[in-house]
């Protein structure tokens, strides 16, 4: 190799050497001070990529963990609300079965129905001031809204809360006569007056087939049997007047037989009678007349023996010849509201005072009054009011426990994505304090090797002198 003093290859190549492991350990501190192996795009521009890419996903699912868990607050605080609305509508129900007594005057009916017009506005204030934040939860106004349970678009939960107010919970029914049923005849056979035409119909989605010969408790059966979340009932409420002791009719009901010549007028005997076969038969003196009230019946009819001598009515009908019959409606009650349609053959007005149901609210409560006709109506639309609070704490429950397992893979997911994270962008201490180590030795020798090959252009004076 020739001695040169301009170019000193040797030292260069220390330089360079030096210069390398300089860069090397300042890499090894920058990343044991900061604990990161990725400072910057070019300690690794495919890593850094990936691990915002995945600081992205964290940082989302540590959000998505709060709004789930406001999601159960909020949720918590809508049942507990609905919880106490529950136990007011029990008392109301407790305050009309107490006034459904026949014990009970007008008067005293009318101090229950105090208590119950004071529970009406408590259970509508409950529902208009039941707020998580400043969103009402209750009043209706609350709808469907979205929760965001993802790190990403769209990954969401929807939680749904209806009115919960007086005026808008309650029993959704159909009630009344139809075209066919429900009518009261002069004359012809209770089977005669209960024709109807035969087809199907749709209630709710289902579908309920109905015969020709199907009297009142035949359609309620069959849409019962269809499973719609609909009770229907077979329902009679007749006013019976104008017996005497000349009347020598039979009246029958369902497959009970009353022989008007047997009571020489009685009427109250009669009211008895029907009462002990478990239909509900008041006896009014005054007005000589028996209000009958009877379920899962076809209707009433009276067969003559002869002409009639005596003034039997039916609701102010009186009886022919032959007979004169009343048959039952058929009511519709449901939590729900009711929807029917038909085939194009059936016809459900001939039965149905509508093809839409119509809501009966808490709202509309009244137990006061000279009888427990308000009080037993009110039974129904409790029922049907408990029955929707039940539904909605229901789906809040439900929901409950969903956001409970969402927020429990949230948290999997969001420590296996980090420890993924750790795996590419966290130091390494075991290995990087042994390159550190490395590093810092080899700067210790490519300075004392610098050093050396900057004399080596000395050994040329040695030539000339």
């Amino acid at each position: 190799m020739a001695l040169s003093v301009n170019t000193n290859t040797t030292s260069l190549n220390a330089q360079r050497n030096l210069g390398k492991s300089s860069s090397d350990l300042q890499t090894s501190m920058q990343r044991l001070s900061s604990g990161l192996r990725i400072n910057s795009a070019k300690d690794d521009a495919a890593g850094l990529q990936i691990a915002n890419r995945l600081t992205s996903q964290i940082n989302g699912l540590g959000v998505a963990q709060r709004n789930a868990n406001d999601g159960i607050s909020m949720a918590q605080t809508a049942e507990g609300a609905m919880q106490e609305s529950a136990n007011i509508l029990q008392r109301m129900r407790d305050l009309a079965l107490q006034s459904a007594n026949g014990s009970n005057s007008a008067d005293d009916r009318a101090a229950l129905q105090k208590e119950v017009s004071s529970l009406q506005q408590e259970l509508t204030r409950i529902a208009e001031t039941t707020k998580f934040g400043g969103t009402s939860l209750l009043d209706g106004s609350f709808g469907t809204k979205q929760f965001q349970v993802g790190a990403n678009a769209n990954e969401t939960i929807n939680v749904s809360l209806g009115n919960m107010s007086a005026d808008a919970i309650g029993a959704n029914e159909i009630k009344g006569a139809g075209t066919v049923l429900g009518a009261t005849a002069a004359a012809g056979t209770l089977a005669a007056n209960s024709a109807v035409t035969a087809g199907d119909i749709n209630v709710n989605g289902k579908t309920v087939t109905i015969g020709a010969n199907d009297g009142a408790t035949g359609i309620a059966d069959s849409i019962n049997d269809a499973a719609a979340g609909v009770t229907a009932t077979a329902k009679l409420d007749v006013v019976i007047a104008g017996i005497t002791s000349a009347d020598n009719a039979t009246i029958n009901i369902g497959e009970d037989s009353y022989d008007l010549g047997t009571y020489g007028g009685d009427m109250a005997r009669l009211a008895e009678d029907m009462t002990a076969d478990g239909y509900n038969a008041v006896y009014d003196a005054d007005a000589q007349s028996i209000t009958l009230s009877a379920t899962d019946v076809d209707g009433i009819e009276s067969v003559m023996a002869g002409t009639p001598a005596g003034g039997l009515t039916f609701d102010g009908v009186a009886a022919a010849t032959a007979a004169t019959s009343k048959t039952s409606t058929v009511n519709l009650s449901s939590p729900n509201t009711i929807g029917i349609s038909n085939d194009g053959t059936a016809n459900e007005l001939e039965f149905l005072s509508a093809s839409g149901s119509t809501l009966t609210t808490v709202e509309d409560i009244d137990i006061s009054g000279t009888d427990s006709t308000g009080a037993q109506s009110a039974l129904n639309t409790i029922d049907a009011a408990l029955a929707q609070i039940d539904s909605q704490r229901a789906d809040l429950g439900a929901v409950q426990n969903r956001f409970g397992h969402t927020i429990s893979n949230l948290s999997n997911v969001s420590e296996n994505v980090s420890a993924s994270r750790s795996r590419i962008q966290d130091t390494d201490f075991a290995s990087e304090t042994a390159i550190l180590t490395k590093n810092q030795i080899l700067q210790q020798a490519g300075t004392s090797i610098l050093a050396q090959s900057n004399q080596l252009p000395q050994a040329a004076l040695s030539l000339l002198g």
